[in-house]
This record gives structure tokens, C-alpha cells and sequence, in this order.
């Protein structure tokens, strides 16, 4: 990934901007309509946006923005107010699930911003229901590409800001040490998403980076991945979310919500660390230790939960009914400096294995490769 990933502990994290488009889910048909002026004597105005949509699940619709002036930002709303340049600025098509109507401006060098198209969506989807879903179906014979339409990948051996030892490989990546004929994410055909860590020669290592930045993303909502995770010493899996606007704030602004993730041996009890950073409160700040039942381990499957609301982020572990930590904008509110970035836009998914790094350290000779995250689906549903 062109972003590093700073982790509860503390470990730097030194985030690129990433100028890609990511779809985005947002908690709300209509007929779209363009209004305002954006034109002025002698100068041309950007086209406005088209304001287009299609069906989802459970009743949601998916909306995309598009305008035909090459190279035009778009900025919009979901409240109704109209937008401006400080708006926030549309990455990719959104998955609408309430009621809510969208305004939308262009804008372009050398030209007046565009008209205002605008569009209101009302719908009743009741709690709970489901509005997107990746369940990793493979009904084929051969193990399969994660969908390319929802996962794409970093790729390298930067050490991530965390001096991590793995190369991250793409599906058919071909040149050493990544290897197309043994992959290191597949879907397979036991229909469900394989991350695996391979140790091709020793002192290398290689391992996957998925994530959904530029093709999908959300706000708001209760999302889920039923996982198991590999438990042995030197292993760093996590599965985790970005803001989409790391692309114009970078890291922390953007904010980080960790769903699952931990490191090394099982331990008794065994543990997972749910955790939220952003400007003011990274490292050790915001991250509470949730320690799994008597003879539970987290190399055995699990649902690992995250329930998003406006001012609120929760985590749970197999049992939505009951979170094991809360955060809210009131869980800074004695951190110098610090801003909650939760309710400024989407995120986009993370899912990966790290080999080393400055929290686990070195995998050791008694490490045995290969090593994998198994991920059964990953859901998102209406709160």
C-alpha cells in the first residue's frame, strides 16, 4: 500500500496520499436535477455532475457521480445543503441505504464551478438488514481471484513505517519473490478469502495486502468478518479501516478503526485489540484488549464486528449485543490536540498479513510456513 499502518502500540505510521477513487457506503429513487449557475462572462463552467444509480441489497441503491469535464473534481452533500470546495470530495460510487438527498458541484482548472445537481432518495430499510456482503463464493474447481471489482492491493517491501519484513504480492504477480502459480490471496474452493504468509527462501518472505480503496467503501453501519487468524511468532494479522480522505488530509486525519488484530503466539487467555487512532490519539491511546473465553483462541473461527455510528464507534467479538469497548468523541476529550475523524466521510477495508515488524518481531525457526488468515465473508448491515 502507499499508506503505512500505525497499530495500538505505537509504531510509526508515515501515510502517502493516495489519489484513487473508492466507492463509499452511506446510511440513507428519486429524479436528479441540476440547479444554480456556475457560469460567468467569457469563462466556461465545469459540467455538472450526472448523478446516476443502480440497484443493491436489501432495498439500497448505489449512486455514482460522474462529470464529462476531463480531470473535474466533484464535491457533494448528503443533507441537502449545497455544496461547496470544502465539501467532501466523491471518491467513487456510494451504496445509499436511508433517506438523504445528494447535491453535487464540479469543479475544474479554467473553469467556473459547475451547476448543483441534486437527487432525494426516501427509504424505509428496517435495522439489521443487509445491505452489501463479499461472501468469497467459489463454485469452481481452481482457487479464484478476490473479486476485482471490491479488492485491489499494495504491493512491496517498504516495511510499511512498522520495519515489516514481507514483500506484499497482487493477485498474478509473477516477479521474485512473488510467485502467480502459488498466490498469496485466492479465494479457493472451499469459498472463502485465503491470505497466506510464504517463506520462498529463507529470510524472505512474502504475504498479501487487500483492500478496497478505489472500488468500495462505506459510512456508517454495523460491518462484520467471520475469521480465523494464524497464531505463531512473528505474525501480524489484522483487518482494519482508512478514511477515504487520507487522499487529501493523509494519516492520522483521516482516522484508522482496527476491527481485529494481533500478534504472535496464542496466549492464555488468548486476545484481539480493538482500536481507533486519528490526529491527537495514536499509539497506545484508544485500544482496549478483549481476552476470549476459557479455552477460545483466535487461530479458531470468529466474528470480529465493528457497529458505526455518528459519534460512536463500538467493537464487538461474536455478539453484536455486546460491545467490549466504546469510543466516542468524549474519549479524547482529555488528549491534547486530538480531533475525532469518524463522522468526515467513509472508509475503505483492510485486510493482511504482516510478517514482523517492531510489535511482534522476527518470526523464529520454530515459525512454520506457510501461515494464512481465513476470511468466511465480510458484511455490512443497516444500524
Amino acid at each position: 500500500m502507499n499508506i503505512q499502518h500505525e497499530f495500538w502500540s505505537g509504531k510509526s505510521l508515515k501515510a502517502a496520499a493516495i489519489l484513487l477513487a473508492a466507492p463509499l457506503i452511506l446510511s440513507c429513487g428519486g429524479s436528479g436535477t441540476a440547479a444554480g449557475t456556475g457560469t460567468s462572462a467569457g469563462t466556461p463552467a465545469a459540467q455538472a455532475p450526472a448523478i446516476t444509480t443502480a440497484s443493491a441489497m436489501g432495498g439500497a441503491q448505489m449512486v455514482t457521480l460522474q462529470s464529462a469535464t476531463p480531470g473535474a473534481a466533484i464535491y457533494y452533500t448528503v443533507d441537502g445543503s449545497m455544496p461547496t470546495t470544502a465539501s467532501t470530495l466523491y471518491q467513487a460510487p456510494f451504496l445509499v441505504d436511508s433517506s438523504l438527498t445528494v447535491k453535487a458541484m464540479a469543479t475544474a482548472s479554467g473553469d467556473t464551478p459547475s451547476t448543483v445537481s441534486s437527487q432525494s432518495f426516501t427509504m424505509q430499510i428496517a435495522s439489521g438488514t443487509l445491505v452489501w456482503s463479499d461472501e468469497f463464493t467459489n463454485t469452481g474447481s481452481a482457487n479464484a481471484q478476490p473479486n476485482p471489482a471490491v479488492w485491489t492491493y499494495d504491493t512491496g517491501n517498504s516495511g510499511w513505517g512498522n520495519n515489516e519484513l514481507e514483500d506484499y504480492c497482487a493477485w498474478g504477480a509473477n516477479a521474485a519473490p512473488c510467485n502467480a502459480a502459488s498466490p498469496n490471496a485466492y479465494v479457493g474452493t472451499d469459498s472463502a478469502l485465503h491470505i497466506v504468509a510464504q517463506q520462498p527462501a529463507p529470510g524472505t518472505y512474502t504475504s498479501a495486502r487487500l483492500k478496497s480503496q478505489g472500488l468500495f467503501s462505506f459510512q456508517y453501519g454495523r460491518v462484520e468478518a467471520r475469521i480465523q487468524l494464524p497464531e505463531q511468532q512473528g505474525f501480524w494479522p489484522a483487518f482494519w479501516m482508512l478514511g477515504n480522505n487520507i487522499a487529501t488530509v493523509n494519516w492520522p486525519a483521516c482516522g484508522e478503526m482496527d476491527i481485529a488484530e494481533r500478534v504472535n503466539a496464542a496466549t492464555t487467555p488468548d486476545w484481539n485489540m480493538g482500536s481507533v487512532h486519528g490526529t491527537g490519539f495514536t499509539g497506545t491511546n484508544l485500544g482496549t484488549k478483549y481476552n476470549f473465553p476459557a479455552g477460545e483462541t483466535a487461530a479458531g473461527w470468529h466474528t470480529y464486528g465493528m457497529i458505526w455510528k455518528p459519534g460512536s464507534v463500538a467493537y464487538y467479538i461474536d455478539d453484536p449485543s455486546h460491545p467490549y469497548a466504546t469510543f466516542t468523541p468524549s474519549s479524547i476529550s482529555s488528549l491534547s490536540g486530538s480531533v475525532w475523524p469518524f463522522d468526515s466521510g467513509p472508509s475503505f477495508f483492510i485486510l493482511n498479513l504482516a510478517v514482523g515488524g517492531n510489535w511482534p518481531g522476527a518470526p523464529t525457526v520454530s515459525t512454520t510456513f506457510p501461515a494464512q488468515i481465513v476470511v468466511d465473508y465480510v458484511r455490512i448491515y443497516t444500524n
